[in-house]
């Protein structure tokens, strides 16, 4: 197997046992980089010297007899929408092209207090704003299963690169299933954490209330190895929980006897690909027939949750994206001679049209003749989906679905229609909205036009309960090798 295929425990365990070294690591990933780039533009930015450096000091370290953690010397990408200080994050916006960003966040010095390479900042939709990474300022990221294709957004660059080994574990942002909904267009692990359990100080906000940081792995156990280093409250983040969550990601469980999964009868609907479909529905029997109960429940107002999400989302969108105006950071039009078009000016090119379909939106629905329609109304509605979910939760241990309702769309294909783009989200706003952990994993593959696509489901769990799903997902590992499967790309 090539170095760029090993997941973290691998990895650990290679250099541990020093059947080769980190700098050795590091350029298989870093070679791998230079061939499928220009296939892939997975990357925007690089940091070589500085990753080059942090490996020999993994190797120092190692040939010293010191014992390294699990994550020391393993190659690790972050999405352009991270801050480490120092570094340009672009957020994949034009208006951020120049921004050198000014403090670390506090996930990248979690990673960077264990030892982490980091090997450069992963494309994105514009501002976060996407499902497909088609919106990227700097160009789209292609799907490593077929280069026609989206890898999904936003995190799609995150996603590519661990799909096409360009490194072995990444750092993504879900606000309505923007780690999960790529995951499963590129067969990769995507976690979304519990609202709160990660630390947001750092991560340039889209919707502050939906907004999560989590871990894009090959594995359920490397996406547990990488939660379980970046989780915990924070100081400069009031939203973290003061209780984080314990998890053990090297005692995830594999039996299943005894657990309930639910089976949401709104999740298997009219426009679901009914080869999707197919797939998540087999693998629920596969859990079934490892000592797994399918129980069918119901999550009723799971129709709103698409329009809830697109009235809540926006209006944080607005509020967020007002500091990015020209003056204090950001482009600014060097043609603007008032105070006015300065604002006005740099925004129009600075933002992308979504940024600034989502940015209108959000600024009506907080409209004072339309606030009690539209956003006092979806705020209602979400503790309505809050209470389907604990409803549920109170039958269930975690809840089965489709991450995605169809797998990768080609590029191109949805960009002209922004609501049959949104449509991409269906199945994994719900999550965002009520605050509950969620993670993406292989089911299967579909055949089309000669290459294989990935189809992904999602386990959704209670609030805090990182470790049934993670369990859940890690036994469902061990019976069947979708994880295993890599793009044939070069």
């Amino acid at each position: 197997m090539n170095l760029f295929d090993l997941t973290i425990t691998e990895a650990h365990k290679g250099l541990v046992g020093k059947a080769f070294s980190a700098s050795e690591l590091l350029q298989s990933s870093l070679s791998r980089i230079d061939a499928v780039e220009p296939t892939l533009h997975a990357f925007l930015s690089l940091h070589r010297e500085v990753a080059i450096q942090h490996a020999k000091t993994v190797d120092e370290k190692i040939a010293k007899g010191h014992d390294i953690h699990v994550l020391e010397g393993i190659p690790a990408a972050i999405k352009d929408n991270i801050l480490i200080q120092g570094t340009i994050t672009t957020a994949g916006s034009t208006i951020l092209k120049d921004y050198r960003a000014s403090y670390t966040a506090t996930v990248i010095k979690k990673l960077q207090s264990h030892g982490a390479v980091i090997v450069g900042k992963t494309n994105m939709d514009d501002a976060a704003m996407g499902s497909s990474t088609e919106s990227s300022a700097y160009g789209p990221t292609h799907n490593p299963w077929d280069s026609s294709r989206v890898p999904g957004g936003s995190s799609g660059g995150s996603t590519a690169a661990i799909a096409a080994g360009e490194a072995i574990y990444s750092l993504g942002t879900d606000t309505g299933g923007s780690i999960r909904q790529p995951a499963a267009l590129c067969g990769v692990v995507g976690f979304k954490p519990t609202y709160g359990q990660v630390s947001r100080y750092g991560a340039i906000a889209m919707a502050s209330s939906l907004d999560q940081i989590g871990p894009i792995t090959h594995t359920v156990e490397d996406a547990a190895i990488v939660y379980d280093a970046i989780r915990g409250a924070d100081t400069y983040d009031s939203t973290t929980a003061h209780a984080s969550a314990s998890i053990e990601p090297t005692k995830l469980s594999t039996d299943l006897k005894g657990i309930r999964i639910g089976i949401p009868k709104e999740y298997f609907i009219e426009g679901l690909d009914s080869r999707v479909e197919a797939s998540v529905r087999a693998a629920a029997k596969e859990l079934e027939s490892r000592g797994a109960t399918l129980v069918e429940v119901s999550l009723p107002h799971t129709s709103y949750a698409l329009a809830v999400y697109y009235i809540i989302m926006p209006a944080e969108v607005c509020s967020n994206i007002a500091r990015l105006d020209g003056i204090r950071y950001g482009y600014r039009d060097k043609e603007a001679n008032d105070l006015l078009s300065v604002y006005t000016s740099s925004r129009q090119k600075g933002l992308g049209a979504e940024v600034r379909r989502r940015v209108m939106l959000g600024n009506y629905v907080l409209s004072t003749v339309y606030a009690d329609q539209y956003y006092n109304k979806a705020q209602q509605v979400r503790s309505l989906i809050r209470r389907d979910f604990d409803h549920a939760f109170s039958q269930v241990d975690c809840i089965l679905a489709p991450t995605s309702p169809s797998p990768a769309f080609r590029m191109g294909e949805k960009t002209s229609d922004p609501l049959t783009m949104y449509l991409a989200d269906i199945f994994t706003v719900s999550a965002n909205i009520a605050g509950i952990p969620a993670v993406s994993l292989p089911c299967g593959f579909i055949e089309e036009d000669g290459k294989q696509l990935p189809v992904g489901m999602q386990l959704l769990g209670k609030h805090f309960d990182e470790q049934t799903i993670l369990s859940v997902g890690h036994a469902y590992q061990q019976i069947t090798d979708w994880h295993t499967r890599r793009p044939d790309i070069v």
